[in-house]
Parts: structure tokens; C-alpha cells; sequence
């Protein structure tokens, strides 16, 4: 069986999703899922009786377009942005035009000469060019025997639009001096109403909740192209007795090449000559550089933080870590059952209905009245269906707590979002820049040897360094150097030397080891090479941490603490802000498998973040939430990110959300019940269509008003 991900365009609803996957899963010998929320098909198929091509041909012919996903992972989206920033100017044109259409309608006083006219002119351009989503949509459905909410809109503004034309130029409304005005008694309107601007305003409306949609979908194939960009773009090669700069592409494995300090290692190796520190956080999650000798392995776009290293070339291309990094983000994001939303599950129901309500209406006036209370009352039943409000239901909702959120900063990038938060029961949390600080410290020091230490870390920029640096003013070194385990140099005549053990420590030995049982970094300095003291440095834990895991609990989470530190370190910060639950020591594919694990125990996680070794396990999780400062590629993984840093917006995130939701049922509830209510009523003549239109544009200023609520939503502190 060979893999395959699929990007498919063109897909409006869940219902597209599900008949894309219907019609591969047909296919012998191919298992697919197809994911809405991220436009992609992850597909296992037998390469002996399919190939990729005629399944991208299987999606094309179900009127969708399908490409390579491994193919374009390092190409700009400009099709995608090509796509928003045209739906945004067909909504800005729509509203524009259809703002004074409904104005003008409405209002008798504003009704010059031949408005009728110039209404109807106006409405065309937005019927046709507006609604040209909507229509393609139908019927691309209509092809395939399906109904959704954009056949319903297809209808509703048709019906609307070709009514209008009919009264227009065989009625009495295309008259000059015609006035319109609202009446209750829809047997009144007869042939001299005109429904244009219910065309307008629901083909904006509409267009508008779908910019919002669109613009809250996780664009997932941005994290592999930040992943891919931390990569090394040329390599130092020894060929020929001297040094090649190539192409990353062109390094094969058994290569030797080169890197200096402050460079990145081009790809996986083996150190062959030389020694230094290498910060290897995007793996591990730690600050601390790793130090690296002849015969210790090293991992491409890792950087290379004091001397220089020839390394040789053990993997490169997909079978890199950074390679294998990304494809754990695909995987996990194209592995997501798709959100089945409350709107399009009705729709397959809800759609027919109303259409079958409209026909009969139509036929049931026609036999007890005559042509136009049918076409009035026919009319009615499509425009009061229009779905206008439960349109707007999600992405209103959406756009207000998003933006209530982003003042908090909260960043919520969509609704499938909120659906995981209903159900999130445990919570995974990194350590290091999410439980703790990030930065290292001096938290003990056993011996008169700060000053001196202080003075030789002035000439290092290792985390560590940096830390014990800070804590005294410099005192001049010189002849200093970098050596294996950390630097030396000469300071008031004596020489001094700071980092890993190098032998027995004498007095300091239980020091020392109480600093590695307490989860903190012993760092041991000499002078004239004899042991003179031991300074312990240690990832503060920041002051609202106990606090956020405590307000976690409040909300019925169980935490967990997954961490690439050492397990005294682990067990200590777990202790301090209240977690019971703790792995030490995990790499990034651990700590995919153990949410893995969880989620095959029937819980539902959320993964809390800051580092590219986070990345796969935030997208793997139901929830992933990335701490603001963190990288790019942990907040383009993940679902929700904490801007401020601070874990208790982690909590925060998921009240937020939570609400979100809430409000959203509330919005599609009474979106559903103004339909139930309302259809009956047109259905039986008592509704004119003006009203009708009038009673759609009420039911969206509720939905609207109730996403207004959101405003109010207020953080805990």
C-alpha cells in the first residue's frame, strides 16, 4: 500500500467532503478521508491497481480540484490567497450595491422615477456576479444528485429575481411613477411588488458569512512550509582537497561538510571532526545547547552555536528529521475526522423539504386561486427558507469571539475549533516556555566562585552563560577559549574553568548531585583545574502556572506534563504547580504517541505548546494551543495561540471558545425555529413576500445582536 495526500479545491460544505470520499472509497483496493476543515484527502492505495494520477482524476470528476500535496508543500498558496482576495471583493462590491437597493426599496420617499428600473439593473449584477458561488455550487451538487444549502440559496434568490423581472415587464410594477410599500396582506402585493432587494442583501449576507468562513479555516499546509524553511539552503562540502558551497539538494550521503559556528547543520550526520555546543531546541524543546564531539550524531537545521564541526552526511531529503518532523504535522492534521456541522447535516433534509413545500404551494394556490397569489405564496415559502440567518450563524458568532479574543490575546482560527473544546477532558502541557519560563537562572551556589565564573561566561552566549554572567558585574578575562564540556579562561592570574564535570568533586559531589535529584543544572567550576564550586542554573517556572493548571481542573481537565528535560527536572516543576501526571525525556514522536494513547483511551486532548518539537504533537491533539512566544511553526500548527504567554489563557482560550460555541447552537436554533415557524405562514398566503424578506433580515439582526453577547466575555485573574 502506498500514501497519498491529496489538497482538494472547490469543496462549500461537509457534504462535498463526504461525497469526495464516498467516491474514492469506491475505488478498489483505496481507504480515503477526506477533511473539509483542511481541504485534504489522506488516501492508502494499492499502487499495483491505482495511481495517483486517476485519483486525482476520481476527485476532478466529482467536480472538485485535486493536486499533490508533497508537490506544492514548498510553494507559495497563491492560489489560495488568489481565491480569498477574490471572494472579499465580490462581497465589498455586493454590499455596496445592494445597501442603496434595499434603501431605495424600502423606503417610498426615496423612490424617484423609474427607481424600479435602475433596482433591477443593480440586482442582475449582484444576482450574477454575487451569487456566482452560490450558483456553481448548485449546480456542481445538482450533477450529482445532492442538495445543500447552496441549492436553497440558488432558489430563494432565483425565485426572488425572476419573479421580480416577471412583475416588471408583464405585471404593473415596471409602470412609471410605481411606489412600493409594505403591506401586511400578501393578496394586496399582487403583480406590482418587486423583490430585488431581497436578492441583494441575501446574496451579501451570505457572501460575507462565507469570507468569514473561509478566513477562519487553519491554512494546514503553512506549518510544513515553515518547517521546510528551517532547513539549511547550501552546504559546505570537502571535495577535491577543499571546501564546495552547494545546493542542499545536491548533498548526497557520505558527504563531509563543514559548518561554523552560528551556521546551521545542513542535514542528519555524524560529527567526524571538532567540538561544540549545538542547540538542538527544535528537537529537544530545551534551552541548553547539547555539546557534540568526534562520533556523536547530529540532526539538520540544528544550529551549530561555538566551534567548528565536519560532519558526514547519514540521511538527506525525506528521510531527514526535519523531513520526517513535517510529515508527523500532515499526517496528524489529514488524520482529523472532519466537523460535521449542525447546518449541512440538516440541509440534506431541510433543503428537499423546502423545495417540495414550495412546489406544493404553488400547485395547491394555482387549483384554489389563480397565477399570482401562487407565485406570491411560492415566492414566500423560498424567500422566508433562504437560509440567511443560519448563514451567518457561525461565522458571526465566529468573528465576534475571535475578535473578543484577540483583545484578550486569544487567537481562534476557526469553528472546527470550537467543537473539539466541548469535549476536551485532558490536558498536555510542554514544559519549557509553557509551564516555565524559558530562560535558565542561578538558583544556588555552593563555593566563593560566582565572580569568577561570571567574568569567564562574559565571552559565551550559552543560555547558561548568559545566566550566570548576569549575575555579577564582569571582572576582566582573558586568554579565554572554548573546550570539551565548556569554556576557560584567565581571570585576576588564576585560570578558570566553567562547565560539565570532568572527574571526582570531592566536597562537591553531594552538591552536585542534589542539584541533578532537584531537576536543576549543576554547573561545576575550577581554578588551576581543581574543583572550587558548583553553581546551579534552572528553568524558572512562571508565577501563573499553579494558578493556570488550578483553573484547568476548575474546568473538568485532567493535566499532563510531556517534557524532553530530565525527569528530577520534570517531576519538580510538576510538583510546584500541581501535576500529577508526568513523562520526562520524550522526543517530538513520543509525545505524538502518548496523545495517541490517550485519545485511543477514549479521552479528548488538548496540547499546550511553544516549541517546533511541539508541532506534530499539537496537531495530533483534538486541541492544540500554542504559547504566542513560541516559534512559527508551533502556532501554525496548532488551533488556538496564546499570544501573552501567560497559561492561564490557556483556560481562558477554552471558556472562550466554549461560549463560542454556545452561542452559535443558540444562533442556528432560532435561525431554524424562524424557518419552522415562518414556512407554514407563507405557505398558506398570509405572508407577503416583502414581509418575508423583512423577517429574514430581522432573523440575521438577532443572530448578529446574540453574537454581540460575546463582547462581554471577561477573563478569570
Amino acid at each position: 500500500m502506498s500514501h497519498l495526500d491529496l489538497g482538494v479545491t472547490g469543496m462549500t460544505c461537509t457534504s462535498c467532503s463526504s461525497r469526495v470520499e464516498r467516491k474514492l472509497n469506491k475505488l478498489e483496493g483505496v481507504s480515503a478521508s477526506v477533511n473539509f476543515a483542511t481541504e485534504a484527502a489522506a488516501i492508502e492505495y494499492d499502487s499495483q491497481t491505482v495511481s495517483p494520477q486517476e485519483l486525482i482524476s476520481v476527485v476532478e470528476g466529482a467536480g472538485y480540484g485535486a493536486f499533490d500535496m508533497a508537490a506544492a508543500k514548498t510553494e507559495e498558496p497563491e492560489a489560495e490567497k488568489s481565491s480569498d482576495g477574490g471572494l472579499l471583493r465580490r462581497t465589498i462590491i455586493s454590499g455596496a450595491l445592494s445597501l442603496p437597493l434595499m434603501v431605495v426599496s424600502m423606503w417610498p420617499a426615496l423612490q424617484f422615477p423609474n427607481w424600479q428600473w435602475a433596482c433591477a439593473i443593480v440586482a442582475t449584477i449582484v444576482f450574477i456576479f454575487g451569487g456566482a458561488p452560490f450558483h456553481t455550487a448548485t449546480w456542481t451538487n445538482l450533477k450529482h444528485g445532492s442538495f445543500t444549502m447552496d441549492t436553497l440559496i440558488t432558489m430563494g434568490t432565483s425565485a426572488a429575481y425572476f419573479w421580480s423581472l416577471w412583475a416588471l415587464f408583464f405585471g404593473n410594477a415596471g409602470e412609471p411613477g410605481m411606489k412600493m410599500h409594505m403591506t401586511l396582506d400578501a393578496n394586496a402585493a399582487q403583480m406590482d411588488h418587486i423583490y430585488f432587494e431581497s436578492v441583494g442583501m441575501v446574496v451579501t449576507f451570505l457572501l460575507l458569512g462565507r469570507w468569514f468562513e473561509a478566513r477562519a479555516k487553519g491554512q494546514s499546509s503553512e506549518a510544513l512550509r515553515e518547517l521546510l524553511s528551517l532547513g539549511a539552503k547550501e552546504a559546505s562540502v570537502l571535495r577535491e582537497g577543499g571546501e564546495q558551497r552547494i545546493p542542499i539538494a545536491q548533498l548526497q550521503v557520505g558527504d563531509v561538510f563543514v559548518v561554523r559556528p552560528g551556521e546551521k547543520i545542513a542535514t542528519d550526520g555524524i560529527v567526524v571532526a571538532g567540538n561544540s555546543a549545538v542547540d538542538a531546541s527544535m528537537i529537544t524543546g530545551e534551552p541548553v545547547p547539547v555539546e557534540v564531539g568526534s562520533g556523536d550524531a547530529v540532526t539538520g537545521a540544528t544550529i551549530n552555536a561555538s566551534g567548528k564541526l565536519e560532519v558526514r552526511a547519514t540521511k538527506v531529503g525525506e528521510d531527514t528529521v526535519l523531513a520526517q518532523m513535517a510529515q508527523l504535522v500532515t499526517d496528524a492534521q489529514t488524520s482529523k475526522a472532519p466537523v460535521q456541522r449542525l447546518v449541512d447535516r440538516i440541509a440534506q433534509v431541510f433543503v428537499p423539504a423546502v423545495i417540495a413545500v414550495a412546489v406544493l404551494t404553488l400547485l395547491a394556490h394555482l387549483f384554489f386561486g389563480g397565477v399570482a397569489p401562487a407565485f406570491i405564496a411560492a415566492v414566500a415559502v423560498l424567500i422566508v427558507a433562504c437560509p440567511c440567518a443560519m448563514g451567518l450563524a457561525t461565522p458571526t458568532a465566529i468573528l465576534v469571539g475571535t475578535g473578543r479574543g484577540a483583545q484578550l490575546g486569544l487567537v481562534i482560527k476557526g469553528p472546527e475549533i470550537l467543537e473539539s473544546t466541548r469535549q476536551i477532558d485532558t490536558i498536555v502541557m510542554d514544559k519549557t516556555g509553557t509551564v516555565t519560563a524559558g530562560e535558565m537562572s542561578v538558583t544556588a551556589v555552593h563555593g566563593d566562585v560566582l565572580d569568577l565564573a561570571a567574568a569567564v561566561e562574559h565571552n559565551s552566549e550559552h543560555p547558561i552563560a548568559r545566566a550566570i554572567a548576569s549575575e555579577r558585574s564582569v571582572k576582566p578575562a582573558t586568554d579565554f577559549a572554548v573546550v570539551p564540556g565548556g569554556v576557560e579562561g584567565t581571570v585576576e592570574g588564576v585560570r578558570v574553568g566553567v562547565g560539565k564535570r570532568q572527574g571526582p568533586l570531592g566536597d562537591l559531589e553531594g552538591p552536585f548531585r542534589a542539584a541533578q535529584d532537584a531537576g536543576a543544572t549543576p554547573v561545576v567550576v575550577t581554578v588551576n583545574g581543581q574543583p572550587a564550586g558548583v553553581i546551579e542554573v534552572r528553568d524558572t517556572i512562571k508565577p501563573s502556572s499553579a494558578a493556570a493548571v488550578a483553573q484547568m481542573k476548575e474546568l473538568g481537565l485532567t493535566p499532563y506534563l510531556l517534557t524532553g528535560d530530565n525527569a528530577g527536572a520534570a517531576r519538580a516543576v510538576a510538583a510546584e504547580v500541581g501535576i500529577d501526571h508526568v513523562s520526562a525525556e520524550v522526543l517530538p514522536e513520543d509525545k505524538v504517541n502518548h496523545i495517541k494513547e490517550l485519545q485511543a483511551a477514549g479521552h479528548t486532548v488538548a496540547m499546550v505548546g511553544d516549541g517546533i518539537n511541539d508541532a506534530a504533537a499539537l496537531a495530533q491533539a483534538d486541541l492544540g494551543l500554542a504559547m504566542g512566544a513560541g516559534t512559527d511553526v508551533a502556532i501554525e500548527a496548532s488551533d488556538i495561540t496564546l499570544m501573552n504567554g501567560d497559561l492561564r489563557c490557556a483556560a481562558d482560550a477554552i471558556r472562550l471558545s466554549r461560549r463560542t460555541l454556545a452561542i452559535i447552537k443558540g444562533n442556528l436554533f432560532w435561525a431554524f425555529a424562524y424557518n419552522v415557524v415562518l414556512i407554514p405562514v407563507a405557505a398558506l398566503g398570509w405572508l407577503n413576500p416583502l414581509l418575508a424578506g423583512l423577517a429574514m433580515a430581522l432573523s440575521s439582526v438577532f443572530v448578529v445582536t446574540n453574537s454581540l453577547r460575546l463582547r462581554g466575555f471577561s477573563v478569570r485573574r
